[in-house]
């Protein structure tokens, strides 16, 4: 599983040479969360999949664009999906079935970040990640299992080979632990 730094690296050796190994890894471990992301979104399945596939031919070709000051990776691809998403229903005539319920795609806001808050949301996710390097390499082990490869807690406990209830009283101890740990960041 690679870190932060190391997607940030690999999308910087995309975008300056075309870097076709990293671009393999980038793609392996973004399409299948963009594809769930949008998936619970409201997107169904079959276009979940088309959109995440038309978000990494996108981060192929805008990797260029990418400034590890402004964002990280992670927040500057789910930009992408989400804005292909929205183009993608706004061509579509302006209505679409969006969360459960028919709506216009024309009232959805822009939620686009803007420069500052993508300076603000690279800085919170610099704090997040110092945050979990603080956490007992416990805790931070199931709570990347569970939050970041969102694997059920079952199949956690099962691949450790430790207690269920071991495996959500970490989870509760990690989150708990990463709240007051970013708390005491803030200004």
């Amino acid at each position: 599983m690679p870190t932060s730094e190391e997607l940030s690296d690999m999308l910087l050796a995309v975008a300056r040479e075309g870097d076709r190994q990293a671009f393999a890894v980038l793609f392996r471990h973004f399409a299948p969360r963009v594809k769930a992301y949008l998936m619970r979104g409201g997107s169904p399945e079959g276009l979940a999949e088309e959109l995440a596939q038309e978000t990494l031919i996108s981060v192929w070709r805008k990797a260029a664009m990418f400034d590890p000051r402004q964002a990280g990776v992670s927040t500057w691809i789910f930009t992408i999906a989400r804005n292909l998403r929205v183009d993608h229903f706004r061509r579509q005539g302006g209505a679409s079935f969006v969360d459960g319920e028919d709506s216009e795609v024309a009232e959805l806001p822009d939620t686009a970040l803007a420069l500052d808050e993508q300076l603000r949301a690279g800085r919170r996710e610099r704090g997040l990640r110092e945050a979990i390097a603080r956490l007992p390499a416990e805790q931070a082990q199931v709570l990347h299992l569970s939050f970041y490869e969102e694997q059920p807690h079952a199949r956690i406990a099962n691949d450790l080979g430790i207690p269920l209830g071991t495996v959500k009283s970490r989870v509760r101890l990690a989150v708990n632990h990463l709240r007051r740990l970013l708390d005491a960041l803030e200004p």
